[in-house]
Parts: structure tokens; sequence; C-alpha cells
């Protein structure tokens, strides 16, 4: 019954997605991309809230998949940066979690996602005392990240963000640019343009910062 009410509440926040019925890593990837980049503001924070629901029950049914795992660590941050208070922490901490346990299964698995993904959480969660945030550890995951998949397009990117955010805005253009200019990925389309929007627009603001 708890399934069934999930995929329900994915069918309405979901609307005219592809994949509502999320059964193994690529729905919850192409689900992701949509919520992410296809929705208004209003609708995408339940959409996330709806798909972190489901990617934890595919987690629960299979624990030992790191596929699983690194996507529900990134549906669950970016439920993060859509939430608020409380419900933000919680659900980083929860993303936080499961990163860490994909890469004690199979840290190489999804080209070092999840090394790519605990980078970008250490970086934007607040430290301490309100949250876990720490840019040592955050610059340690992404470096691990690029070792993994050096052209990718995602490592690329925050990594160019962090050190934008950290001052060093020559080596951020440098790897904002690489970013940009990552291979395609064929099943990512989607995440694909929306990601290379968002180095555009940092890539404007640094050029607006000179």
């Amino acid at each position: 019954m708890r399934t069934i009410k999930i995929l329900l509440t994915l069918a309405a926040v979901l609307a005219g997605s592809a994949a509502l019925a999320v059964e193994n890593a690529d729905d919850l990837q192409q689900a992701w991309a949509h919520a992410t980049y296809e929705l208004g503001a209003k609708e995408r924070g339940p959409a996330l809230d709806a798909l972190g629901k489901a990617a934890t029950d595919l987690v629960a049914a299979h624990p030992d998949d790191p596929a699983l795992l690194i996507w529900q660590g990134i549906i669950l941050s970016s439920y993060a940066g859509e939430a608020s208070g409380f419900s933000a922490l919680g659900a980083a901490k929860r993303a936080r979690n499961a990163l860490q346990k994909a890469l004690e299964i199979d840290p190489d698995a999804l080209d070092g996602s999840a090394y790519t993904s605990l980078g970008a959480l250490y970086f934007k969660v607040p430290g301490w005392p309100i949250g876990f945030g720490d840019d040592k550890k955050a610059r340690n995951y992404l470096e691990q990240a690029l070792v993994i998949n050096p052209d990718g397009i995602d490592p690329n990117y925050f990594m160019g963000e962090f050190l934008f955010e950290n001052g060093d805005v020559q080596s951020a253009v440098l790897h904002l640019n690489k970013a940009m200019n990552a291979p395609d990925r064929s099943d990512q389309a989607v995440a694909d343009t929306g990601r290379r929007q968002e180095i555009q627009l940092l890539l404007d603001r640094i050029q607006g910062t000179d």
C-alpha cells in the first residue's frame, strides 16, 4: 500500500514524465532530471520529496545496490536544497548516509558520483553548529571524483562552483569551461541540458564580478 501511495503521488507531481513508476536507478535519474529541470519552483519540492520516498523504498528492497544509494543521495540532496529548517537538514543527513554507504560498496559506481555528490553536499550544507558542512572534506571528495571522472560535467561543475565561492576564480573558470565541453551522456539529455544552463549562469556571474 505504501508503494502504491508513493506512485500515485509521483503521478500527480511528475505529470507528463515518462518515468512515473520508478523501478530502478535509471528511472530515478529520469524522474530527478524532470523534477529538477522541467518543473516549476512550486512543483519541484513536492516532486523531489515524493521521489525521495520512492528511492528510499527501492533502497530498502535492494540495500547493496550502489547506484540506487547514489540516486537516493542525489534526490535527497536536491530536496534539501528546496526545503527549509529541520526538513532540509534531515534530508541532507540522510543523503550523506546513503552516499557514504555507496562508497563503502563501490566507490567507482556511476563514475564516482558518490564522491561528487558528497563534495557538493559538504560544500553547500552550513557548517557547525547548524550543520555538518566542511570545505576541507568537500574539496577532498571533489578531487577524488575528478580522479575517477576527470572530464565529467558534474565533478567539474561542482569543483568550479566550489573554487569560485572560495575565491579561486581562475581555477573555477577552467573547471567550468571543462564542464561545459564535457561529452554528452546519451541517457541523461535533460540533465546535461539543465546542468549546462547552470554552468552558463555561473560563468555569467563570474564575468559580472570582473
